[in-house]
């Protein structure tokens, strides 16, 4: 497997990735009023049986990363992709935002996606940023795995992001 930056070429093979997943569990948020305050806790909560989650978001922004240099790198073995992964740097802020870590089904947990991230994790040090964070939903639970296993922790939440009314989770991981 090769992992290399994208080319142009590339791209309607990225679009055309299975990122569908399926789930046991999801992240359920409670919220309580308490003491004049308000409580706010995020449980993982087992499904009656698997759910299976298509598609999520529309990719449209994917070309314009690649053309204004973005990381947007690939993983290959030749001549099939096998995922990539696409961050954009917030140099005001000093933080790369990961938009995207997509493995296609039949290869996955085969440390594909742990080689995108640490690619994507290297393209944001050597830019000297501080942070990557990532947006998942709260159906996506492999994903909130697989990035608290690479060093990502939970940083905050936002109910009103995606157009599907789900709430947007946020996991960073401090570069050093």
């Amino acid at each position: 497997m090769n992992i290399r930056p994208a080319q142009a070429r590339d791209l309607e093979a990225c679009l055309a990735l299975d990122e569908s997943f399926e789930t046991e569990y999801v992240w359920q948020m409670e919220t309580a009023r308490v003491d004049g305050g308000i409580q706010l806790a995020f449980r993982t909560t087992r499904l009656p049986r698997p759910m299976r989650v298509p598609s999520q978001a529309p990719r449209d922004a994917m070309l314009d990363h690649l053309e204004l240099g973005a990381c947007f790198v690939v993983a290959e073995e030749y001549p099939r992709l096998l995922g990539f992964a696409d961050a954009t740097a917030d140099l005001d802020q000093r933080a790369a935002w990961l938009h995207y870590l997509i493995v296609t089904p039949d290869a996955r947990r085969r440390g594909v996606g742990a080689q995108l991230l640490r690619e994507t994790l290297q393209w944001a040090r050597d830019k000297k940023l501080r942070v990557v964070i990532a947006t998942l939903s709260t159906k996506n639970y492999p994903a909130s795995n697989f990035l608290q296993k690479h060093g990502f922790a939970f940083c905050g939440f936002n109910d009103r992001y995606y157009h599907n009314r789900d709430i947007a989770l946020f996991f960073a991981c401090a570069l050093r």
